[in-house]
Order: structure tokens, then sequence, then C-alpha cells
């Protein structure tokens, strides 16, 4: 995908400015971290329009030129119209080789229809989150983390623990000590169980109730 983007310098501010910027076909942004002075820029918008639907934009390192300085950043937010097809304002973070980021990235599941907890036991494979904020380089930070349910038993649950993680990269929920479901797989199997544990001494007549009833 296109990691490239060309801004220009942003020099008037304020609502009508931004407002007179959408008018023209641009979106309104702003560039600030690692300790340097925040930059006002403007995008073009139908490009930043499409970047934001392809999930790799929002995980890669972007490169954007403005007025002919370089900047490598990460899409930290972007505001859409509550109705209409546009991009408000987009904030970009700068990046260093040598500083961790925190950042979130989503999940892919994998093999659910083919796995033993689906295909052998009719169950149902829950996701419970569907990201998972992460600490790492820049260099290290993945598109995606992939999660292979292909084993998945009826009745297990995926914890955070249990993802295969690339190099470089910590969970920050794990670090915080918080192993968090993720997903499971529950279903016929665990409803029969349940059902046959419903059933006690109590609820099986006896032998002068049924003559009773007779």
């Amino acid at each position: 995908m296109k990691t490239n983007l060309t801004a220009k310098i942003r020099n008037e501010h304020g609502s009508s400015a931004s407002r007179r910027l959408r008018r023209n076909g641009e979106v309104p942004a702003i560039i600030y971290g690692s300790d340097n002075k925040a930059m006002p820029i403007s995008l073009d918008h139908n490009t930043i329009y499409y970047a934001l639907k392809n999930e790799e934009f929002h995980t890669s390192i972007l490169n954007i030129d403005v007025d002919g300085t370089k900047e490598k950043v990460l899409l930290r937010s972007s505001q859409l119209h509550a109705y209409k097809q546009q991009v408000l304002h987009v904030d970009f973070q700068r990046v260093s080789e040598k500083e961790e980021i925190h950042i979130r990235i989503p999940l892919h599941f994998i093999n659910e229809e083919v796995s033993h907890a689906v295909k052998v036991q009719s169950a149902h494979i829950t996701h419970i989150v569907n990201d998972v904020e992460i600490k790492a380089l820049a260099k290290d930070i993945p598109h995606f983390i992939e999660i292979d349910m292909k084993d998945i038993q009826a009745g297990q649950t995926i914890h955070l623990s249990n993802l295969a993680l690339p190099k470089g990269v910590q969970l920050v929920s794990l670090i915080r000590g918080e192993d968090a479901a993720v997903a499971n797989a529950s279903g016929i199997v665990e409803e029969v169980e349940a059902a046959q544990e419903a059933v006690s001494v109590a609820d099986i007549p006896t032998v002068e109730e049924k003559k009773s009833e007779e």
C-alpha cells in the first residue's frame, strides 16, 4: 500500500480556516511528538479518505513530505463527519527508531471453520476483542497479529498469553499483569453438559410419587 504522502504547511488556523480547506478538497492535520514543535499541515482529502479504508494504513510507518521536509509518522487519530463521506481532521505522531511506541493492532482469526470445535463439536466461536495494544519499536510494529484457531476445543478460551507475537513485540496488558480473554468456543457440547448437570436427584420421581400419579 502507499505510505508516502504529500502535505503543505498550514499557516492559517481556526474553524474558519479549516472550513475553507475542506471546501477546497483538503484536510487539516497536525504532526506532533519527538520533542519537536507541532506542525499544522493540510493534505489532499481524497488521498486520506481512501487510505483510511485500508487497515494497514493505520499501523504503517508513513512518510510525509511537507513542503520538502521529510517526516516519518504514525496515524494516531482521524475525525470523520457524522453522516457525510468526509474526513474532518487527522493527527500524526512522529516516530523515532530508538523509542518504543504504544499502538493498537488488529487481530486476524484464521481457520475457525475447520477448527475441531466448529467442525467436530458444532461449537460457536466468539471474538471477545478484535485488537490489542502493543509496545514495540517502529520497525517491529506488525500490521496485524494472527491467531490460528484450528486446534481450539469446545469450552476452551484463548487468552492474551496464548498469542504468538512477532519478535520485539510486547502486549501492554500482559506487562500490567492482565491476561484477558481474546476468544472462546461454546455451543452444543457445553449446552448438553449444562443440561445434564441441571438434573438432580430431587427431579427424579420416586415410586410413591408414580403410584399417586396413577
